[in-house]
């Protein structure tokens, strides 16, 4: 009989088990609340055009929560990914960048031009700045991942941004304050918040925060004031506490600034001790 050659020899070898590719697709529930994030943004624009400015306020407040929880629900799930990160980022320039923008503008920028052309201008060019300033850092934020501290934000956060902005146009509304009154208060926010958020001023973004320690009494008495608050009047809690998120980046840097001058004045008398 003739001498057959094993089976596995007489394979073609174009027939060898190729290695699996990755199955094309993308996680669907964390991309569900980044989803609903643009789109509370996207109806915050809407109801600006309409009028609706607490609706509009109250959409973006929404969109931070929705954003917020995007992440972590990819963390817990693992179903972190690069298309997510993408899509998170396009978001936030939605809701944070643009939304806020265009809310602010509709409610009392747009009423600079009764001050003259040049003041028209100059209302929607602040919503302008803000826009392009929240794209600066969000693509600045991008392009530091894994290598910036964790613990500090290099320049206000969008949605930190976003919340004091629309938190202003929130609290004139629940007090009755037409935008046009305080036309030139919004122009001021607006500019401040946009150049902060390019700024170099750090934040402290809370992400080494660990509620499994232990804390002292004060601080969940503490935490229960803010929760009283909030549930009396949200609009002015929420824009009091975001607030003074704005304004403790330059604080801090102010302080930093006082104490590294008073630091290098003792060195100096500490040497021309020294020498004498």
């Amino acid at each position: 009989m003739p001498d057959y050659p094993p089976m596995s020899d007489t394979q073609p070898k174009n027939q060898e088990a190729s290695p699996q590719r990755p199955r094309k697709g993308i996680f669907l529930l964390p991309n569900l609340f980044t989803t609903a994030a643009l789109f509370a943004g996207f109806y915050a624009i809407i109801a600006a055009i309409k009028g609706h400015f607490d609706t509009a306020a109250i959409a973006i407040f929404l969109a931070m929560l929705l954003d917020g929880l995007d992440g972590r629900v990819a963390r817990l799930t693992n179903t972190q990914s690069d298309f997510g990160a993408e899509y998170d980022s396009l978001s936030d320039m939605a809701s944070f960048g643009l939304a806020p923008a265009l809310v602010l503008y509709q409610w009392a920028l747009i009423y600079m031009s009764e001050l003259g052309s040049a003041w028209g201008k100059l209302g929607w060019l602040a919503a302008f700045i803000y826009t392009v300033s929240a794209a600066l850092r969000l693509a600045r934020f991008n392009t530091q991942v894994g290598t910036a501290d964790k613990r500090y934000f290099q320049g206000l956060p969008s949605p930190a941004a976003a919340a004091v902005t629309v938190g202003a146009v929130w609290v004139c509304e629940f007090y009755g304050i037409p935008g046009k009154d305080v036309m030139i208060a919004a122009f001021i926010l607006t500019i401040t918040a946009g150049l902060l958020m390019v700024s170099r001023f750090s934040y402290y973004s809370f992400k080494d925060l660990n509620l499994t320690k232990k804390v002292p009494f004060f601080s969940v008495m503490l935490v229960v004031l803010v929760f009283v608050l909030l549930s009396i009047q949200p609009p002015t809690a929420l824009f009091i506490l975001f607030f003074l998120y704005m304004i403790s980046g330059p604080v801090i840097a102010l302080f930093r600034g006082i104490r590294k001058h008073r630091k290098l004045a003792s060195n100096k008398i500490e040497q021309s001790d020294k020498q004498h």
